[in-house]
């Protein structure tokens, strides 16, 4: 590969954009967090508001970064399952319909069954495995067929099924009465009996005992949903003429990129928590860059820390996203001739919500080395509305970057 080919570089912290806070002093997470690359990244670049989730999309990672990759996802969207299942080497069949399944812990209480934890305590992979394997043993046959994933984030996928459900996330629901989302099961028998099944095997298995036993949710139902059929897209290399790697613990992530022509790497001790080996997703990115055009590296934990609700714990994966990641990327740029670099999150996830908003959320992008001269800016939604620049829609902040446009911008 020519060594003076500009190499591009895009950095998402996975659901970092939140509301002002009241006991941040009216400040938002990214602004009351510790962030000097982020802010140096803002006051050196291009920084400016997007939109990942249009008008009339159900705001989602999968709708967000299909976006943010420069694909319109009303054309291309077909469910979020679909995507997990091309991360994980599964060919969906024409008649095939994939759905996202979630190992959950369920309560009783005296209004019925409470979900209180949609990824069951981030069980484990290999947990979450050995539950898995066991449904498929007890429920898999011709038509149904469960695959194990990563921690609480499993796949089943339904020959001759229904991919047009209304089914909610169960991120969505956390704390609340399920028989009302549940109501959706219940009008197709083969997906009633599945879950009502899953309930019945899965306390029972030794993992969710011994985790009871630890103090820990258990694992003791699942929740179908995010389900479609296999999608068709061009590749990045077919639109831009670029050849690129997708670095993320996520399934859908991973899924996504190799639909769009990137290469999945693999990197050991990736979670999709705070715990995750920010390193070996760093020393990924650098060693791809040296070999590839493009990188895309994704890190999920703002977006869990969101979904729990947990302020502090938002903040802190902001600051491990900003210190681990983006110091440590930047610093390794330096040797090589020009890298094109965007900062980006794909979506709102307020913390009062525990869930994904629609609304503007804040990018930046930059040249390395850094070149540009500074501007008092840091990297958080109020700073970037004071730019006045806004990109509608987001699936065209891509080509943008792509072809050097935002420079135009400034």
């Amino acid at each position: 590969m020519d060594g003076s080919k500009t190499k591009y570089l895009i950095l998402v912290g996975d659901g970092m954009a939140d509301e002002a806070q009241e006991e941040l002093d009216g400040r938002t997470p990214l602004e009351a967090a510790h962030t000097p690359h982020m802010d140096e990244i803002a006051s050196r670049g291009i920084l400016g508001l997007t939109e990942t989730i249009g008008p009339g999309q159900q705001p989602g990672s999968d709708v967000a970064n299909m976006a943010i990759l420069g694909y319109d996802p009303e054309q291309f969207l077909t469910g979020r399952a679909p995507l997990e299942a091309a991360s994980m080497g599964i060919k969906l069949g024409g008649d095939e319909v994939a759905f996202r399944c979630n190992l959950v812990s369920l309560d009783e209480e005296s209004d019925g069954l409470i979900l209180t934890d949609y990824s069951a305590g981030h069980i484990s992979s290999d947990e979450g495995r050995s539950l898995i394997l066991a449904l498929q043993e007890s429920l898999g046959n011709e038509d149904f067929h469960f695959y194990p994933g990563v921690s609480y984030r499993h796949l089943l996928v339904w020959r001759g099924g229904m991919s047009d459900l209304n089914v909610t996330p169960p991120h969505d629901v956390t704390g609340q009465p399920v028989a009302e989302y549940w109501a959706v099961y219940d009008k197709v028998p083969p997906l009633k009996m599945l879950v009502d099944s899953a309930r019945r095997l899965l306390p029972k298995h030794e993992v969710n005992k011994r985790r009871i036993k630890a103090g820990k949710a258990p694992g003791n139902a699942i929740w179908l949903w995010g389900q479609g059929r296999a999608p068709s897209m061009p590749s990045l290399g077919e639109r831009f003429g670029i050849d690129g790697v997708v670095i993320s613990a996520v399934d859908l992530l991973k899924g996504l990129g190799i639909c769009v022509g990137l290469k999945a790497v693999a990197v050991a001790g990736a979670t999709g928590y705070l715990d995750t080996n920010y390193a070996g997703k760093v020393d990924a990115a650098l060693e791809a860059l040296r070999e590839r055009d493009f990188v895309y590296l994704h890190v999920e934990a703002p977006d869990e820390a969101s979904h729990q609700g947990d302020l502090k714990l938002k903040i802190e994966a902001i600051e491990a996203f900003d210190s681990h990641v983006v110091g440590p990327v930047w610093r390794g740029c330096e040797d090589m001739e020009r890298v094109d670099l965007m900062l980006i999150t794909d979506h709102l996830t307020p913390v009062r919500i525990r869930t994904h908003a629609k609304g503007l959320v804040p990018f930046a992008a930059c040249e390395l080395p850094i070149r540009q001269r500074s501007y008092e800016r840091s990297f958080c939604e109020p700073s970037a509305a004071t730019t006045g620049i806004v990109i509608r829609p987001g699936y065209s902040l891509m080509e943008e970057f792509l072809k050097g446009r935002l420079a135009q911008r400034r």
